[in-house]
């Protein structure tokens, strides 16, 4: 027996919470420091409390470098893996399927589809700055009525078929997208193809408080309704026993994973498989509770890191966060495949 053993399940949860907590906090320190201009975590961290009382050195480099560059960065990545994480947890409950997420649903396929659309035919002068969450929106929730359509009238008893649907259109969507980049001129064809691949690069304060509301407003709905998504992983039967409105939850679920999905590709491109790993480690970490929000806040810890790691490996480049998560996600998928087989 290892000494973990002899403590009691409550103390077990202190001591994880507390864990949690001291990433929570150590996490943006450490990841503020890493990139082109090096800096230690002390540095930052007085950079942060200078500016926060006010003190900081009146057009001090580090301190813009920190707080106008990294830290918004670092915020819409733990937001854009919080949301990611939340969104799978979400479709693997309403689908009772555990390789649901939304980039093999199809759903950031459509989101994607939308947002180059209105990049590359309106232009985002139309609505300000909510036409391109708009655009993302709409591809999303078409996305979704496509997949909902080609599942057949059995989707509450295959939801297999609705992962299968999922795949279909995220690869029509992706073959829209790469025909309309193919016509684009080349510049605006290579900043839209490095951000479809996922970027937080355009971080901003001023443009943070919509995914961070967004996905902030999704997280109380879905803790509000854990009890009913909890009953629908027992079976659409047994939901219906314990009095959940399957359809219409389900519906409502998958719109909601529409409208976090889009937003986030709207602010920072498409980013797959975060939702299907995440809800995965955190059931492993903690089998006898399905936490949301611990699934959503080592979502955004886990994008945190994936971020410095994309603009930390190469010297003089930083790769697209979508790749790496891609790489990782796919031998993750096979990984549940394998294991569900079994």
């Amino acid at each position: 027996m290892t000494r973990l053993d002899y403590l009691t399940p409550s103390l077990r949860r202190w001591l994880g919470f507390i864990g949690l907590l001291v990433l929570l906090i150590i996490t943006p320190l450490l990841a503020s420091s890493f990139g082109a201009a090096q800096m230690s975590v002390t540095d930052v961290a007085q950079l942060l409390w200078h500016h926060s009382m006010g003190t900081e050195q009146a057009g001090s480099i580090n301190e813009r470098i920190i707080w106008e560059l990294r830290l918004p960065r670092v915020l819409l990545a733990f937001t854009a893996g919080a949301g990611l994480a939340l969104s799978g947890f979400v479709l693997q409950s309403v689908t009772r399927n555990p390789l649901a997420d939304p980039y093999l649903f199809g759903i950031s396929s459509g989101a994607s589809f939308g947002a180059v659309l209105v990049v590359t035919l309106v232009g985002t002068s139309i609505l300000g700055g909510l036409s391109l969450p708009t655009g993302a929106f709409l591809g999303a929730c078409l996305s979704v009525v496509l997949v909902l359509s080609l599942s057949g009238q059995q989707v509450t008893t295959q939801v297999e078929r609705m992962l299968l649907s999922g795949v279909a259109v995220s690869f029509m969507f992706g073959a829209l997208t790469s025909l309309l980049l193919y016509f684009s001129s080349p510049l605006a064809a290579q900043s839209l193809l490095f951000w479809t691949m996922g970027s937080f690069a355009q971080a901003k304060w001023s443009e943070l408080w919509l995914p961070m509301g967004i996905v902030a407003v999704a997280l109380a709905l879905v803790i509000g309704q854990k009890r009913q998504l909890l009953a629908m992983q027992g079976g659409d039967e047994t939901a219906h026993t314990l009095g959940v409105r399957v359809v219409k939850l389900r519906l409502m679920m998958l719109l909601l994973c529409s409208l976090i999905t889009a937003t986030l590709v709207a602010h920072c491109g498409g980013i797959g498989f975060v939702g299907l790993m995440v809800p995965h480690v955190v059931r492993l970490l903690v089998p006898q509770r399905q936490s949301i929000l611990l699934t959503a806040l080592v979502g955004g810890l886990f994008m945190v890191w994936v971020d410095v790691l994309a603009r930390s490996v190469l010297p003089t480049q930083e790769l697209p966060v979508g790749v790496i998560t891609s790489a990782l996600g796919s031998v993750f998928f096979l990984f549940v495949l394998r294991r569900r087989g079994q």
